[in-house]
């Protein structure tokens, strides 16, 4: 089964996140099959996230689960910028 989730990278107290499609057997900072964005929690909301719209809806067309934290992250970022436009 498919999964949108993050992938950590960064240093040790500065977190930095990849959004990935990988498979749900596949650990968490392993291989993936897709980068669709970042997250970066130090940042402000506005420069702090980055997501591909357009390859996050096909990859949920295809199939894949979304991970607890990647949709609270696009409903409390994501959405509000999508209204102001």
């Amino acid at each position: 089964m498919l999964k949108i989730r993050l992938s950590r990278l960064g240093r040790k107290k500065r977190p930095f996140y990849r959004v990935i499609v990988t498979n749900n057997l596949n650990s968490r900072d392993g291989k993936f099959i897709e980068k669709i964005g970042f997250f970066d929690p130090l940042k402000s909301k506005k420069s702090g996230i980055q997501l591909n719209i357009k390859r996050l809806n096909h990859w949920i067309n295809f199939g894949a689960k979304v991970s607890k934290r990647v949709s609270y992250i696009i409903k409390r970022n994501i959405s509000k910028d999508i209204n102001e436009k």
